[in-house]
């Protein structure tokens, strides 16, 4: 299973093909003799293209899905459209995050992750009448990167579904017994979850709702 989130915002539809591009900072120096030497240098930001990004209307379909949303209900085009325009207009950096995740029935339930800090460099809404309501994004990433004094940025998992606070510990911590520091590090967002879906309380981290970015303790 795939699945794309920018400023942890779940889109419906995950695109057929994302590109990115590590561009290239090495410099070619011509030497006195006439030969020429690489200079190696850090490698240049990563540009990320998406030419086809389907943002359904009022159409819906069994591979698409929606948080956040009773009985994965439709969230409208317009709604992912205000976030790009509010990103863009706001010049925000928002985390960009590609999950994939292997199906249960596979040997190892193992998951994967590209994430990095972007901006919204640019994007053009196409709107066809061959496709209905439907609409489609062609969007544009710059990777983001922090100058000056360095800032600690702890690292973050985002509930699935079927997830357990036990299996999330075992992923990321090696060890399912760790599961308690887990919730007491991330109590307020797990109970604030909660509450947000009709729960009093998440009986100590058992109610998990897919979608939560939980921060990873360091020990």
């Amino acid at each position: 299973m795939y699945e794309l989130r920018i400023g942890n915002i779940l889109f419906p539809v995950m695109p057929g093909k994302v590109s990115m591009k590590i561009n290239n900072n090495n410099e070619t120096v011509k030497m006195i003799d006439g030969g020429e030497v690489n200079v190696v240098k850090t490698p240049g930001l990563t540009d990320i293209t998406i030419d086809e990004l389907l943002l359904p209307n009022l159409q819906k379909y069994p591979f698409a899905r929606y948080e956040g949303v009773k009985n994965n209900e439709i969230r409208e085009a317009s709604y992912y459209l205000e976030k790009l325009r509010n990103w863009k207009k706001k010049r925000a950096v928002v985390e960009f995050n590609i999950i994939r995740k292997k199906p249960a029935s596979a040997a190892s339930n193992g998951w994967a992750s590209t994430a990095m800090m972007v901006t919204i460099e640019s994007y053009e809404i196409i709107e066809d009448a061959s496709q209905g309501f439907d609409v489609k994004v062609k969007l544009t990433l710059k990777e983001n990167r922090e100058w000056g004094a360095k800032k600690f940025k702890r690292p973050t998992y985002v509930v699935q579904k079927g997830d357990t606070l036990m299996k999330i510990a075992k992923k990321t911590l090696g060890k399912s017994s760790k599961w308690e520091r887990l919730y007491e590090v991330n109590k307020k967002t797990i109970e604030k979850a909660a509450n947000e879906h009709g729960k009093k309380s998440s009986s100590k981290g058992k109610r998990l709702y897919p979608g939560t970015a939980l921060k990873i303790p360091l020990k």
